[in-house]
């Protein structure tokens, strides 16, 4: 099993890239289950047409231990598997501590021996890396570490940041930094900055995902781009970046 987090400042565009790699990974013939790990609960809105889904905290808090993994677990566009962690209402809990009790309950059920799928995709918040939210990190968990961003300055910062948190981490046996993913949003020498950024984190830029209005058209459908334009070169991108990763992982 092939288990990857994807990391990135807030807004960065990580829920949408990650679904599209998730379909792409999928008409590989691949099983991926895509885990949202972010309070806001929308990592896989697109998979499932906008449709949120009960959120495995909502769950315990709602029904205590009394549910089934067919309540947790949701199938979305192209079959991925879509998991929402959630998160406490606002004011009211540490959302890190909230990653930490879905990931646990996930295990609890037996999510990975019954779905048994080939990919694992935990999609995280990366604004910060502590507690709860460096929970995909920890060894049984995510084996590579993504990182997404832009050019832009808070976006390389966050980025720094967590590739910062992955190597304060590897002597414990947690997962290891895979690599930079470029989303770009056209801002000055942005190709240049985030190349900067992997020589400073001796790491590299792994795929690069050109600004596209394709993007937010086909989030206006509540669709993923292969879903919506799937002969599209950016569906092309997505599919491209899929392979790579796989790859890195395969690779080890």
């Amino acid at each position: 099993m092939i288990k990857i987090a994807v990391y990135g400042k807030g807004g960065i565009g990580k829920s949408t890239t990650i679904s599209n790699v998730a379909v792409a990974m999928t008409e590989l013939g691949l099983t991926v289950m895509q885990i949202g790990c972010d309070p806001k609960a929308d990592s896989t809105v697109l998979l499932r047409h906008g449709e949120k889904m009960e959120t495995v905290l909502d769950l315990v808090r709602d029904r205590k231990n009394d549910f089934e993994l067919s309540d947790m677990v949701k199938e979305g566009f192209g079959g991925v598997l879509c998991v929402e962690a959630g998160g406490p209402a606002p004011g009211m809990g540490c959302a890190g501590r909230g990653i930490i009790a879905a990931l646990e309950k996930l295990k609890e059920k037996g999510a990975y021996e019954k779905y048994q799928p080939d990919v694992v995709i935990y999609d995280v918040l990366g604004d910060v890396v502590c507690g709860g939210f460096s929970m995909p990190m920890r060894g049984g968990y995510a084996d590579q570490v993504f990182v997404l961003t832009s050019g832009e300055n808070m976006a390389i910062h966050a980025a720094a940041n967590i590739a910062m948190a992955v190597e304060n981490f590897k002597n414990r046996g947690y997962a290891k930094l895979g690599g930079l993913i470029l989303n770009r949003r056209n801002v000055k020498r942005e190709e240049e900055k985030v190349q900067e950024l992997a020589s400073d984190i001796h790491s590299q830029i792994i795929g690069s995902l050109h600004y596209s209005e394709l993007v937010p058209d086909a989030e206006e459908e509540r669709k993923t781009v292969l879903e919506a334009w799937p002969d599209s070169e950016m569906a092309q991108e997505y599919r491209k970046l899929a392979e790579e990763i796989l790859r890195i992982c395969r690779e080890g």
